[in-house]
């Protein structure tokens, strides 16, 4: 199904996508663009991520500062153990 979508250029160069496009985009995902005289094509590039990409990511999108501490985390893991042991 082709549908015609107008988006625009503003003053400053950026492209306005319109948000039907926009909901159809993934976020974190990358596209190939191609580009004639008379078109311009984004097409989803499929990759295929490495351990080494995936540290790459992980250290360009930073620490989580709401990442719970292995304190933190070892008492939830008690409290559920806690929670299963009494279900029964």
């Amino acid at each position: 199904m082709n549908t015609t979508i107008i988006a625009k250029v503003t003053a400053d160069g950026k492209l306005e996508i319109p948000p039907e496009v926009l909901e159809k985009l993934q976020p974190c995902t990358e596209y190939e663009v191609s580009v004639t005289e008379n078109e311009i094509v984004f097409k989803k590039t499929k990759i295929d991520l490495t351990l080494k990409g995936l540290r790459q990511r992980v250290i360009q999108t930073g620490s989580d500062p709401n990442q719970p501490t292995l304190e933190e985390i070892s008492q939830i893991v008690k409290e559920v153990r806690q929670e299963l042991w009494t279900e029964e």
